[in-house]
């Protein structure tokens, strides 16, 4: 089950142009998307309070760690494919998917930290939110990847049995997010209120593509085809697409709400300032 270590070798599937390109080309604006983000997030923050820019560079980092990974991961994908014919074929040098999983185990725990730290939570909460969020991460990220690297039909049922283990970890989280971002909004100034309700969205929405294409690339004819069997190889594709898009989103999109609400809550605590200092008495 674990051999080729991540390595979609046993038979690169041969897929047409369009196909090659598709995910080539979404690997491509991965990495731009997550090295755009870095620099933003980065010079962003001196324009939020001292209190909230541990958030920034957290999720600075999470899109910079992304943002290399995705480049490994997109030289990897060309070198394991050559143009001939009627489309590409397998060069012989193994795709490494592993890059894909060594990104989640950095940048998911990552996730957490940086929005535990936008929400400001009591010390005491926040570190056993984190604690939770972090061990449960991990066990999705770990449960994952064995149904992850299997690459023949005969290998269907363990999969399957491997991606349910890694799904009671998966709702774990989304089901604490969601009840802790919901708690929290009574504590947060008025003008977040509206962007922490968008971030549980986005949260829900992202992660649910995440066992989407986990599924699409772990149908018999997916798995046929990563065993080298000449069969549509669309499933492999929109696996590649579909982990793109929802990292893309998920990373890089997040980041974005993350530095909006860190702006909304730095113009809270100054209108709080400027209202304290308009009340207090005048020194003679």
């Amino acid at each position: 089950m674990f051999e080729s270590a991540g390595l979609l070798a046993a038979g690169m599937p041969d897929l047409s142009v369009l196909q090659f390109s598709i995910v080539d080309n979404i690997f491509s604006m991965t990495v731009a998307t997550m090295g755009a983000a870095a620099i933003f997030l980065f010079l962003s923050r001196s324009s939020v309070d001292d209190s909230y820019r541990p958030a920034l560079m957290v999720s600075g980092l999470v899109v910079t760690i992304a943002c290399y990974h995705y480049f490994m991961i997109r030289a990897s994908w060309q070198g394991a494919y050559t143009l001939g014919g009627a489309g590409y074929t397998g060069t012989g040098a193994a795709f490494n998917d592993f890059y894909r999983y060594a990104d989640w185990i950095l940048t998911v725990p990552l996730l957490m930290v940086e929005l535990v730290a936008v929400l400001r939570l009591e010390a005491s909460k926040a570190r056993s939110l984190l604690t939770r969020l972090v061990i449960a991460a991990a066990l999705m990220i770990a449960l994952g990847y064995p149904g992850e690297v299997i690459s023949t039909p005969d290998g269907w049922a363990a999969r399957v049995a491997w991606g349910a283990a890694s799904s009671v970890p998966f709702f774990y989280i989304l089901f604490v997010l969601w009840v802790e971002l919901t708690k929290s909004l009574e504590t947060q100034p008025v003008a977040a209120r509206k962007l922490i309700e968008i971030a549980r969205l986005v949260l829900l929405i992202t992660w649910a593509v995440y066992p989407i294409a986990y599924a699409m690339g772990g149908t018999m004819t997916a798995l046929q085809a990563k065993a080298g069997g000449s069969v549509d190889a669309s499933g492999i594709v929109w696996l590649q697409v579909g982990y793109a898009i929802a990292d893309m989103t998920a990373k890089a999109g997040f980041g974005l709400l993350i530095y909006f609400i860190a702006r909304a809550k730095s113009a809270g605590v100054e209108n709080s300032a400027v209202g304290q200092s308009t009340t207090s008495p005048a020194i003679a």
